[in-house]
């Protein structure tokens, strides 16, 4: 049986097994009421790249919906289309209230990408047209996936269209990859409230924040935190409630429990979004209705935008924080000589609020007016009055040279000598200072024996000088430190 052919015999078996369930079947009324989001913070590059096509398995949200369903006196079996692609099956709960007993789900999951949009529509009647404007077929849609539409029309007759133009759908359609098999029983007939709740993938948040750095001597810049929120999820929400959850949680491959993110109820909208706790966790209600539209990136104001002082640094680092078992005496070791060595730009900022991790930005006037990119970079959750800093990129002017000077080794002393220079060159206009991050880690005991500047911070694996460098001019430090170790130690 070839692909095609099996794929109806499949749609045929399933209309014809809905059909002998206890009662008749029926196709609910899905008109869409409210509808409230909380989304999940995602760190997911995909989700807000324009590169990305369809519906993707990242991020996550819970939603809540309220539809009216039109439901028959008796047991019977409904359909609730418009699921996003995305959703987690084991997540997708109905709940109608007094009068109507939910017996059994069964979730239809959308088959092909192409077409995810209508499979939330099988069930339904539609009308295919040709490029001509045509009509192909009209009648139930059975199935759509990537060997095209499967309609039965009113004769009974099941018709495969491959080549379609447009596909008229019902008033009130609500557009999604998949949907959910209820059996009911109901003790009277009419259009019930259902209140839908489930996770889904394709959904995340992000902050986006853009700084513009004021020109002058002094570091001032204008803070102006943004929520980016994508959607990606294979399904519209219009007028929706938002709440962005920031932190952390671990879902293990699991959708988050529904307990975790309650309906949002109707109030005054204020200008801001209302900031609260969420257990460990920090939560982000936005005013008003949002609209996420399926493949788009929606930014809105996360806080007001402010005027904050800053510090810019210029970093140079040799080296990490490590500390082996036992002293190292090779004489190659930690010989991270260089020249011409490019110099990090940082900005730090102690945050004036707790802020989500996320993308900053940063942005300064040019002489002609124009704002210019200086350089964006990672922020991590920072809690209110942390430091943040945000490495933008490498300073066009500043440089720096790094060679080892001396080493010796004392056996019978069980110590060790080594001794650096570090040169740094200035070509630009205006004197920087630089932070020199040095990293001794041949051995846990040292000291600093001598160096011609005095170091701003010393720690068991750390020493951190401050080199002013002129304009146009150059700066050199020279640090030596001696390493001391114990029999027990070699």
């Amino acid at each position: 049986m070839s692909r095609r052919l099996l794929a109806v015999a499949l749609v045929l078996a399933l209309s014809g097994a809905v059909a002998c369930a206890a009662g008749d079947s029926s196709k609910a009324g899905d008109g869409v009421g409210h509808a409230a989001l909380t989304i999940y913070h995602s760190d997911n590059d995909a989700l807000f790249s324009g590169d990305a096509q369809g519906a993707l398995d990242a991020g996550r949200a819970v939603v809540h919906e309220q539809r009216g369903i039109d439901v028959q006196a008796g047991r019977h079996m409904l359909r609730i289309g418009g699921l996003p692609a995305s959703v987690e099956p084991e997540a997708v709960m109905v709940n109608f209230g007094t009068g109507v007993d939910v017996l059994g789900r069964r979730i239809v999951l959308a088959r092909g990408s192409a077409d995810s949009a209508l499979a939330g529509h099988v069930g339904e009647r539609v009308s295919v047209a040709g490029s001509n404007g045509q009509t192909l077929a009209e009648g139930e849609l059975l199935a759509a996936d990537s060997n095209g539409l499967t309609v039965r029309n009113v004769n009974g007759n099941v018709i495969v269209v491959h080549d379609y133009a447009t596909v008229s759908l019902p008033p009130n359609a609500v557009g999604g990859g998949g949907s959910v098999l209820l059996d009911v029983d109901a003790k009277s007939s009419g259009t019930r409230e259902a209140k839908l709740t489930y996770s889904t993938a394709g959904i995340g948040w992000r902050a986006a924040y853009d700084v513009v750095l004021a020109n002058g001597s002094a570091c001032r810049m204008h803070f102006d935190p943004q929520a980016s929120i994508a959607n990606r999820s294979g399904r519209d929400y219009d007028a929706a409630t938002i709440k962005l959850v920031a932190g952390q949680p671990n879902f293990s491959g699991q959708p988050p429990r529904m307990y975790m993110a309650k309906a949002v109820a109707a109030e005054a909208a204020p200008p801001m979004p209302q900031q609260r706790t969420l257990g460990d966790y920090r939560s982000f209600t936005l005013p008003g209705a949002v609209d996420l539209p399926d493949g788009t990136v929606t930014l809105t104001p996360l806080y007001a935008a402010s005027d904050l002082s800053c510090t810019r640094q210029y970093l140079l680092e040799a080296g990490n924080a490590w500390q082996p078992p036992k002293p190292i005496l090779d004489t190659n070791y930690n010989d991270d000589s260089y020249q011409d060595r490019a110099i990090a730009s940082m900005l730090l900022f102690a945050a004036p609020a707790a802020l989500p991790a996320g993308t900053l930005r940063t942005t300064t006037l040019d002489q002609d007016g124009a704002s210019e990119l200086l350089g964006q970079g990672d922020i991590p959750d920072t809690p209110k009055g942390q430091q943040a800093t945000v490495t933008l990129g490498e300073s066009f002017d500043l440089r720096a040279s790094r060679e080892r000077t001396a080493f010796s080794v004392d056996k019978s002393s069980r110590t060790m000598d080594e001794a650096f220079r570090i040169t740094l060159t200035n070509g630009g206009d205006t004197a920087r200072t630089v932070t020199v991050r040095e990293h001794p880690s041949r051995w846990r005991v040292w000291k600093l024996v001598s160096s011609s500047v005095k170091p701003d911070k010393q720690s068991p694996d750390t020493l951190e000088f401050s080199l002013e460098v002129p304009a146009n001019g150059k700066t050199t430090l020279d640090y030596r430190v001696q390493y001391a170790w114990a029999p027990k130690d070699e």
